[in-house]
């Protein structure tokens, strides 16, 4: 079985650049990483390493904590 935080950080993700109106394209750019890798995680084919996982919380002002799942 898949890490289910994981799966999660991918629902969040897709869900908070969509509710800001962002292309996957433009959060790439913004957070210095491929267009690819926004697509895998999104689509939970790569895991975000720990720096990752902290830049997407930062820019979209949430914690790890809600990106992986521990709490709402």
């Amino acid at each position: 079985m898949y890490n289910k935080g994981m799966k999660v950080f991918s629902e969040r993700l897709m869900e908070l650049r969509k509710e800001k109106g962002l292309s996957q394209a433009t959060v790439a750019k913004d957070l210095g990483v491929s267009l690819g890798i926004v697509c895998y995680w999104e689509t939970n084919k790569s895991d975000p390493t720990a720096s990752n996982i902290a830049k997407v919380a930062r820019y979209f002002n949430v914690t790890s904590d809600y990106l992986l799942g521990l709490s709402d």
